[in-house]
């Protein structure tokens, strides 16, 4: 719609009240470059650089020096965090624990990291447990609550690709920590393969799309728009073309006589739709 994922994530931080956000990015600095259009009234930036993509935990090790005495950390991806937040930081009041980490229900757990629970008490996670195998169906949503001391417990694990999850299991192992247990009726969005894509479109049509037509866009009037559908700048539209909401229309979008764009459809600025296709 128009913005980089990462917006959707910042704009539920927004939301969430938090003021300080610091964003790990590769040395070519594209999430520094993706959103340097954009302006966030309550959030301040900082960016830091990790030379080579190392794991999760390398990256929080990258950042050190700017955590204070308690943080959140988010996976990049979780544009539904607003909600989250809010439980974890009430499960910090009302139990102090300095380490909460959010779970979810999974159909498939043997893809995730897994808790291993005793009530609200996590004993320890199981990184892609084999099926039949799995101490849960909880997995982690990817949204931690941890204590700087953590870096310690970091910094005395083997280097490895797991190395985040094996400082979390011996922090764990010597302190405890809690769950906050989300119940949704449908598992919350992953981000891990490619074609995930698709769903966390449509999540984001259904939670920020606003139908608008830009003045100076130009349909048709034999062209068709159905339900809520947003149309930028330039656009054009030409004879019998169908549109059927939710969709996303760029600016400088060009719809071609009798194509037909179906629901959740998002084409960015630029897109040319030629004249008899459908996009679905």
């Amino acid at each position: 719609m128009g913005k980089p994922l990462i917006w959707y994530t910042l704009e539920g931080l927004q939301k969430a009240k938090i003021s300080e956000v610091i964003i790990v990015q590769g040395p070519a600095r594209d999430i520094e470059d993706n959103l340097k259009n954009y302006k966030f009234e309550t959030l301040k930036i900082k960016y830091i650089i990790q030379d080579r993509p190392k794991g999760m935990g390398d990256a929080l090790f990258q950042a050190r020096n700017l955590l204070k005495e308690q943080f959140l950390i988010l996976n990049a991806e979780r544009f539904d965090c607003q909600e989250y937040i809010k439980l974890i930081l009430e499960k910090r009041s009302q139990q102090k624990s300095r380490m909460i980490l959010a779970g979810v229900r999974t159909s498939n757990p043997s893809l995730f990291g897994v808790l291993n629970l005793k009530g609200d008490n996590i004993r320890n996670i199981v990184e892609k447990p084999e099926p039949g195998r799995e101490p849960s169906d909880i997995r982690v949503l990817g949204i931690y609550f941890l204590p700087k001391e953590f870096i310690d417990y970091y910094q005395k694990v083997p280097e490895r690709k797991y190395s985040f999850e094996d400082a979390l299991n011996l922090y764990i192992k010597e302190k405890g920590a809690k769950a906050v247990i989300i119940r949704k009726k449908t598992e919350p969005l992953p981000l891990k393969y490619p074609w995930d894509l698709f769903g966390a479109e449509r999540n984001l049509f259904d939670t920020f799309l606003k139908r608008r037509i830009s003045k100076s866009a130009r349909i048709s009037k034999k062209a068709t728009i159905e339900g809520n559908v947003y149309i930028g700048k330039n656009v054009k539209i030409f004879e019998n073309a169908v549109i059927k909401g939710p969709c996303y229309i760029g600016a400088n979008c060009v719809i071609g006589t009798n194509a037909l764009i179906r629901e959740y459809t998002n084409l960015e600025e630029n897109t040319i739709i030629g004249a008899n296709a459908e996009v679905a």
